[in-house]
């Protein structure tokens, strides 16, 4: 069964804004990449929120993006035995610092 697309509601229009204005200005000035990505490819995580929320909305993109934080937070422990990593977790609402790895 094909799924129809309905328009993004103005709260995902925001969302999708503050993302975009986020990786154009924030992302590139931070020093440092998000570690699920360098860890395993793929998107960002501000760029899988991004998406997540273009394709469910902002309720239904919740629990998506809340696991992808706790994933990426993760993935800075698989970093941390190969390369010296910190920073703080991508774009999330409540900022996850880390430090970790080798000096």
């Amino acid at each position: 069964m094909e799924q129809r697309r309905s328009r993004p509601t103005p709260a995902a229009r925001a969302v999708d804004r503050a993302i975009a204005w986020y990786q154009v200005r924030l992302s590139p000035r931070k020093g440092y990449a998000c570690a699920h990505r360098l860890a395993h490819g793929g998107d960002s995580c501000s760029g899988a929120v991004r998406r997540t929320v273009a394709e469910r909305g902002v309720s239904r993109s919740v629990l998506p993006v809340v696991l992808r934080f706790a994933a990426c937070y993760q993935a800075v422990a698989l970093l941390s035995a190969q390369q010296r990593v910190q920073g703080v977790c991508c774009c999330g609402p409540i900022p996850i610092p880390f430090g970790f790895g080798r000096p």
